[in-house]
């Protein structure tokens, strides 16, 4: 810290010093933004705060990693730009090996993984909810990674995150496990034997559709780990501290915000599956759901705040519902405190599973009651 007198120089010099280093509030309830992007050496030439460089070193970036390392029971966590640039971090630290991954999932990263060949990779595309083709597709001393999405996006599928980890490990396989929806207020996959757990920080940890991040937390500093670490590091996809900032402030709520959101959608999940206009209701929290058990095993707080509905008449009723919502916003993305619905499949385009009669739904804070009422209204209007 150098904040001694300047007397002696000129008001430009007093300018550009700004007083040197600024000191911070000791009392502070709020965390302070960390702006450096570099820091300075002490008299003997070291660094004993163990900051260099704002790339790898910020102090409000190594502050959210903490956070959500707490949260996670995990040993460390490593923020990124953004939540494709965590999930693909693992895939290119990876050595060339074969890699299972589920055939529901996020389609931004399906689509990446379906050009994974240029990295050595050989990807096997399976329904992870179903334990006898996840074992059948793994290959012992062969499979490096298992990749789980649970609950999957759009379609809402289940998987044993324990089950898969067990056959995994015993495989000599690695199990990451994206855990965007459920968050660690519903899963810990850590907890139940994955190795690494990603978000997309984007959606429920920030919460307030103001930031793009993603986020990796590990069990242990595995060799896989240090070296998603130095890719991060050396390729710079790093969140600024400002983001990181906001998404600590958003982490403050998550606990209310998911266990809240969930319960809405729990709300409109069992009153929009008796709807005429509704062919089906996909959420892991229904009793008929295939996945109902398993979640209700691996997930506690509920059942997340995503669903989707099929709706009766294909595309163009699923479009025109969602067109004659009020409360609702029809924009992409998940996890803030606004509604959001979406028809998928115009997101996702040519080549996706996902069907056309398909709306995705992500439950904010409202009042559930408002919500079911505006969907209703725009449901009606097809029978």
């Amino acid at each position: 810290m150098d904040d001694r007198p300047t007397r002696n120089v000129t008001p430009r010099t007093v300018a550009a010093r700004a007083l040197g280093v600024g000191r911070p509030s000791l009392t502070a309830l709020t965390p302070s933004i960390d702006m450096s992007a570099t820091y300075t050496r002490d008299h003997d030439n070291g660094y004993s705060a163990g900051r260099v460089y704002g790339r790898k070193d910020n102090a409000s970036v190594q502050q959210a990693e903490r956070y959500v390392a707490e949260l996670e029971h995990a040993q460390e966590a490593m923020l990124f730009g953004s939540g494709m640039a965590a999930a693909t971090a693992i895939f290119t630290a990876l050595p060339p090996t074969h890699i299972v991954v589920p055939s529901a999932m996020y389609w931004g990263l399906r689509i990446w993984l379906q050009g994974a060949s240029r990295y050595g990779h050989d990807i096997t595309f399976v329904d992870m909810s179903r334990l006898d083709e996840f074992r059948a597709a793994v290959r012992p001393g062969r499979t490096g990674l298992v990749w789980i999405e649970t609950p999957s996006n759009p379609l809402w599928t289940i998987t044993d995150i324990a089950a898969v980890a067990d056959y995994a490990h015993r495989a000599g396989a690695q199990v990451c496990v994206d855990s965007t929806v459920a968050t660690p207020v519903l899963t810990r996959p850590l907890d139940f034997g994955a190795d690494i757990v990603m978000h997309s920080a984007t959606k429920y940890l920030n919460g307030h559709s103001d930031v793009v991040a993603g986020v990796l937390a590990t069990a242990d500093r595995s060799e896989l780990w240090l070296r998603a670490k130095d890719t991060r590091d050396q390729s710079g996809t790093v969140p600024g501290s400002f983001d990181a900032w906001l998404l600590m402030r958003g982490l403050r709520t998550l606990d209310l915000r998911v266990k809240e959101q969930s319960r809405s959608a729990a709300i409109l999940a069992d009153r929009l599956s008796l709807h005429p206009a509704i062919e089906t209701v996909l959420y892991p929290g229904l009793p008929h759901h295939p996945g109902y058990a398993t979640a209700a095993r691996q997930m506690a707080n509920g059942f997340g705040g995503m669903l989707s509905v099929r709706v009766k008449g294909g595309a163009k009723a699923a479009i025109a519902v969602a067109a004659n919502v009020q409360l609702w916003r029809r924009a992409t993305s998940f996890g803030g405190i606004e509604s959001l619905v979406e028809h998928r499949l115009s997101i996702e385009g040519e080549g996706s599973t996902c069907p056309e009669d398909l709306l995705r739904l992500s439950i904010g804070l409202e009042d559930a009651d408002d919500l079911y009422r505006d969907l209703l209204q725009s449901l009606d209007l097809l029978l």
